[in-house]
């Protein structure tokens, strides 16, 4: 039986992720691929690694020491369910905001449907209005 760290989602945010291995959104995420619950700057869904990497490129930039902990992921056939907790520090203008040097912690939580050994649809959801307090874009509660 594999270890229950040994999946794509676990894989998905080691390498692309906590390593920042651009290279590995090609290997990984399905040239069609729909990433429902992140938008581009237009506001349309992402679809494949072109749609995400400008994404990816803009976290990367405005976290560079950017980690995702998988806290939980089960999975069901095709499909995993994960929970995970987002850490970092805001040293970038990524998002279009100077860096404040804070460090931020948000949670997240989502789908991924695999297809052919990569990520075919991913539904994800993640506390951003709580990353924005941290970073200073919107008034803490």
């Amino acid at each position: 039986m594999p270890n229950e760290t040994d999946t794509i989602v676990h894989e998905w945010f080691e390498l692309v992720w906590n390593q920042g291995q651009s290279i590995e959104i090609d290997r990984l995420l399905e040239s069609d691929a729909m990433v429902h619950g992140l938008k581009d700057p237009v506001g349309n869904e992402i679809r494949g690694p072109a749609g995400f990497r400008p994404l990816h490129d803009a976290f990367r930039q405005a976290f560079p020491d950017i980690r995702v902990d998988v806290e939980h992921c089960i999975r069901d056939g095709d499909t995993y369910a994960f929970r995970c907790v987002v850490r970092g520090t805001h040293l970038g203008d990524g998002l279009g905001i100077a860096a404040t040097h804070r460090p931020v912690e948000f949670a997240g939580m989502g789908f991924v449907r695999v297809a052919n050994g990569k990520i075919a649809e991913a539904w994800n959801t993640f506390d951003f209005n709580g990353l924005y307090e941290q970073i200073g874009l919107l008034p803490g509660r």
